[in-house]
């Protein structure tokens, strides 16, 4: 499983995504953008909502493999020659979302201006969240990779707010996300609002405080 650059990753060098041309489309909660397996020809950037990636293999169950946010590319490996989705992406939340023709993109990448810039440097940054991810899976608990996610998704897993509210994500796609069951979730979820780490109120509201999950053995 992936967790690729999870809900912003916020870099500023595409402002409004004007920058990028291509049109934006509005999507309702859980509309589908396209499904795994449809042809690739466009990628994506989201301006506002948030989406959810899933991957389905063969006599398998579809997995969640990424949780996007403003700002976040999705839909980028046509760029590398993928001539079909590998995955089905989903809108979280109502969200909008700007279509740009690969090769519209293709030539703004060989401008090397501030626009491709912050492309390269988003796609090196999703491999390394990728790389990131892979150990993390290797090394560390179920309770551990969930405070992960919810820190990445709040945007705290690094220096900078307290606290921040994210959309409320069903125990069952964090359950996908880190790669446990829904029961080991909710114990888990439970056991951090009792310490302080999180709180609900309408949103989930993540507190800087889970990183001392991560210190657990």
């Amino acid at each position: 499983m992936k967790y690729k650059n999870n809900l912003g990753a916020r870099l500023g060098g595409f402002g409004s995504g004007a920058s990028l041309g291509g049109r934006i489309s509005h999507y309702q909660n859980n509309q589908n953008i396209y499904k795994q397996g449809a042809p690739a020809y466009t990628l994506f950037y989201i301006q506002e909502g948030g989406v959810r990636l899933t991957t389905r293999t063969q006599h398998q169950a579809a997995a969640v493999t990424a949780i996007l946010g403003v700002n976040d590319f999705f839909g980028e490996l046509c760029l590398a020659g993928y001539p079909l989705r590998v995955s089905t992406a989903v809108a979280l939340t109502a969200s909008s979302v700007r279509t740009i023709k690969k090769a519209k993109m293709l030539q703004m990448l060989r401008k090397k201006n501030k626009t491709s810039n912050a492309l390269v440097a988003y796609l090196l940054s999703s491999v390394k969240n990728y790389q990131d991810h892979v150990a993390d899976l290797l090394t560390s608990s179920a309770e551990q990779r969930l405070a992960r996610v919810l820190l990445r998704l709040a945007h705290l897993d690094k220096n900078g707010r307290a606290v921040s509210e994210i959309p409320v994500l069903s125990h069952q796609v964090l359950a996908e996300m880190v790669g446990t069951t829904r029961s080991r979730i909710n114990l888990f979820m439970n056991r951090f609002r009792k310490k302080g780490y999180i709180d609900y109120d309408g949103g989930l509201e993540v507190r800087r405080s889970l990183r001392k999950a991560l210190l657990q053995r």
